[in-house]
């Protein structure tokens, strides 16, 4: 299983980026992919999760009403779409994959894919 995570970049505040994590094979079609961030010498935080199975996607209260979680199966791709992005929003963002415990633990993903930076400067 390979993750791979693309689209960060820097911009200004107010700004918008669109994140996409490639899973291979099935691994989008056939799990939960979660998108975690984690800025400088801060822990890995939870940012969103689209599930397999349920429309329902949660997101962490810093970024709801201005992100956006989405999954294209036909292209096994991932998309965390980031709008109004603020200087905190800065920070490697990171997609998972294949959780087995809960969907807002780091701890809980079996795959991971290599981050792509986001820098948001004010």
């Amino acid at each position: 299983v390979q993750l791979q995570a693309s689209g960060g970049g820097s911009v200004q505040a107010g700004g918008s980026l669109r994140l996409s994590c490639v899973g291979s094979g099935e691994t989008v079609i056939r799990n939960n992919v979660a998108w975690f961030r984690q800025a400088p010498g801060k822990e890995r935080e939870f940012v969103s999760v689209t599930q397999w199975n349920d429309d329902y996607s949660p997101y962490s209260d810093s970024v709801l009403g201005r992100f956006s979680i989405s999954r294209d199966n036909a292209k096994n791709t991932v998309y965390l779409q980031m709008n109004s992005l603020k200087p905190a929003d800065t920070a490697t963002y990171y997609c998972a994959a294949q959780n087995i415990g809960p969907y807002y633990l780091a701890r809980s993903y079996t795959y991971w894919g290599r981050g792509t930076q986001v820098t948001v400067s004010s």
